[in-house]
């Protein structure tokens, strides 16, 4: 291998532990970069990717979010984590942690969903050269197609709040949506994505500051026409929410890389690689 891979652990600043992975490239690297997982998804899911970019001269960190996988001490019905945790927290510990093991050189985020929504919940965001983000939107219920509404009506506001009843958790793996998510993840889940601009439904009541005002830094939201949920519209309402950064756009659109199917996560597939030149592409040209 062109790469070694290594487990670690993350301190936060409140000193919770996490659980990471570290991909170093065996020759000089040519940045660094941190990749912020989707909601409940465990990082081995981008073990692919991460092998990819590691190949190609990047050096990768991946990271469990506290309360899912191997970031999970004890019982989930016990975790206080949220999805504000996770920005505030988790994510500025990750990059801290990343930038330690890399000095001196440029860092980005690739985002997956939640991992590229919540970034302008922490200051340290401005060390970032560059965010590539995919299938990251607001995710808001009001936007999503009438044929999708159902499912996501019955997963949000009927299967949420009834398994967090009755277990004390949200046992999304039973619907093929991850992880077990403690339940005030779930909860802030469902608030946001019943109204617009995701964690902007949290200005002013649970977040008290934040900087997605301030930053300025280029990135580029990359979707698919296949995605029920990060639909253009539902793109554009996050990427509002970062007023003053430079936001590049594209939709994929399966057939053009011969693929039947991307959705809201098969871009990290390895039978998605020929995407993944898209994310690299992107890095090498803010790696400069």
């Amino acid at each position: 291998m062109t790469y070694s891979i290594e487990d670690t652990m993350v301190s936060c600043a409140d000193g919770y532990m996490l659980a990471a992975s570290i991909y170093t490239p065996k020759t000089n690297y040519k940045g660094a970069i941190l990749i912020g997982p989707a909601t409940g998804i465990k990082r081995q899911f981008y073990t692919g990717i991460s092998a990819y970019l590691a190949e190609n001269g990047f050096a990768v960190l991946t990271y469990d979010n506290r309360g899912i996988a191997e970031s999970l001490h004890g019982d989930v019905k016990q975790n206080d984590a949220t999805l504000q945790s996770w920005g505030e927290l988790d994510q500025p510990a990750a990059l801290s942690y990343l930038i330690k093991c890399f000095p001196n050189t440029t860092y980005h985020l690739l985002g997956h969903s939640a991992g590229g929504q919540l970034f302008g919940l922490f200051p340290s965001a401005q060390q970032l050269s560059s965010v590539f983000n995919y299938a990251c939107s607001s995710g808001s219920l009001s936007n999503m197609a009438k044929r999708h509404l159902g499912q996501a009506h019955f997963f949000m506001n009927f299967f949420i709040p009834v398994s967090n009843a009755i277990f004390g958790y949200t046992k999304a793996d039973w619907v093929g949506m991850g992880e077990p998510l403690p339940k005030r993840v779930a909860q802030q889940w469902q608030e946001w994505c019943n109204g617009s601009g995701y964690v902007k439904m949290g200005f002013n009541k649970t977040i008290d500051k934040h900087y997605f005002d301030s930053l300025t830094l280029p990135t580029m939201w990359v979707n698919s026409t296949d995605d029920a949920i990060a639909n253009n519209t539902n793109v554009l309402d996050m990427i509002n929410v970062f007023p003053n950064i430079t936001a590049e756009r594209k939709t994929l659109h399966p057939a053009d890389y011969g693929l039947k199917e991307i959705g809201h996560m098969k871009f990290f597939s390895r039978k998605s690689q020929s995407l993944w030149k898209l994310p690299l592409s992107w890095f090498e040209k803010h790696s400069n």
